[in-house]
């Protein structure tokens, strides 16, 4: 008879989805956090690269964001309010005018959506085929724009879109990204040949919708000329340029939006994650003044435009950009994170390194050696997931507020976790 006995499943075994995933890799209860620091039950310290999946740009709990929002509700401040006129909504659209629009000279107006990215997504799909009458949106390969039905028609992972249990996934044209075919195809030249040729089989799109750094593809990011090039045949083919900022934008790219310096405006632009500043959630959608033609109320939700989001998202403006001095930091410690990055990648061969800004990975090869450096790097106090089409990419996404020496420390946990387990990858094949 075995005497093997099966410990009692925790309550998340027991009364959790399936569908959980993150909690799988990182097998702790944690408790608190502060600033780029996690903290299980057991008193274990954490480095976070994780960040939320780019929700804390800003870290947790910052102080100043904390006390705006615990005085707020001290006050008996509005908690939610659909979307009537409050104070915090009028000081943080006013915050927002003056220190991001107004400076990129920038006449959008901001539309208040459910409070997740995908519905952010949603709003911009769902205008774009208002204004322009056509169905057609076209999409990249690789990309990720949400887990609801219309944007997961515009997401390329084959096992997130299994999610939808065989509903169809329509009115949307998948193109090839920038050197997704190789680096010697001219994807522009291509996009522009199909769309050029009237028997090419693809209807009149009624929008591009495109991430500037693809997150959950791989961090592939395109170069100016490749973006201008599809903002120039957008406007071609009468289709609007919609640039999903969701993970890229709030400082991940090394400036507000992704797009920043390209010499580009699109026409519509979801933002979500990190725009509160907080971690609490709050969407929302840029919109170019001439195409808000929705009738009141046309796309709403119960939770449009988070109250006590609104008060963290405010400080977090004046915060951090009042002036260049954030994104001096910023661009401070990209080149560190570069530089290590690029350490780890000489050390396994064909690695390479992606993306841009604090949006920076290595594409090691192997979901399994990645994942097997992810499980190394968790064991040793560091946060860190993968990316890409085979969760070959190890994803850098720390806090953009992480001290220098605390962000020096979890690389150099990244780096020997790599130095770690790619030979012993490299052995076993």
């Amino acid at each position: 008879m075995s005497t093997v006995t099966t410990a009692e499943p925790t309550i998340f075994e027991r009364r959790e989805s399936e569908a959980r995933s993150y909690c799988r890799s990182f097998d702790t209860v944690f408790t608190k956090a502060s600033g780029s620091t996690l903290t299980d039950k057991e008193g274990r310290d954490y480095i976070d690269f994780l960040s939320g999946c780019s929700s804390l740009n800003y870290g947790h709990n910052d102080p100043d964001m904390k006390a705006a929002l615990i005085e707020h509700i001290s006050n008996d401040g509005i908690a939610h309010g659909l979307d009537m006129y409050t104070e915090t909504k009028q000081a943080f659209l006013e915050t927002f005018e003056r220190l991001v629009l107004k400076p990129r000279g920038m006449e959008h107006k901001v539309m208040m959506t459910g409070p997740t990215g995908t519905n952010a997504v949603e709003a911009a799909l769902k205008l774009a085929r208002k204004v322009t009458g056509r169905k057609n949106v076209i999409s990249f390969t690789n990309g990720f724009h949400g887990m609801s039905l219309g944007a997961l028609a515009a997401t390329g992972n084959a096992g997130k879109r299994a999610g939808a249990g065989g509903v169809s996934l329509n009115d949307m044209t998948r193109m090839p990204y920038e050197g997704s075919l190789g680096d010697d195809v001219d994807t522009l030249a291509v996009i522009e040949a199909m769309l050029d040729n009237p028997s090419s089989g693809i209807d009149a799109p009624a929008a591009f919708l495109v991430e500037l750094i693809q997150g959950e593809g791989g961090l592939n990011a395109a170069s100016t000329e490749w973006v201008q090039g599809i903002a120039r045949i957008a406007k071609k083919h009468g289709a609007l340029l919609i640039v999903d900022d969701i993970q890229a934008g709030i400082g991940r790219s090394g400036t507000f939006f992704s797009f920043d310096e390209m010499g580009i405006e699109p026409d519509l632009i979801p933002l979500a994650k990190s725009l509160s500043g907080f971690g609490l959630p709050f969407a929302a959608l840029l919109v170019r003044p001439d195409l808000d033609i929705w009738k009141p109320a046309e796309h709403n939700g119960t939770f449009r435009g988070n109250t006590h989001a609104f008060v963290t998202a405010r400080v977090a403006l004046e915060k951090f950009w009042a002036d260049d001095a954030f994104k001096t930091e910023i661009a401070e410690k990209a080149k560190v994170l570069n530089a290590a990055l690029q350490r780890i990648a000489d050390k396994i061969p064909g690695a390479k390194l992606k993306g841009r800004g604090m949006m920076q990975g290595v594409d090691v090869g192997s979901g399994d050696l990645a994942e097997q450096i992810c499980a190394e790097c968790f064991d040793n106090g560091l946060v860190i997931e993968t990316s890409g089409a085979h969760d070959e990419v190890v994803k850098v996404l720390a806090p953009l507020t992480t001290p220098m020496e605390q962000f020096q420390k979890g690389l150099t946990i990244l780096e020997n976790a790599a130095q770690k387990c790619a030979p012993m990858q490299i052995a076993a094949e």
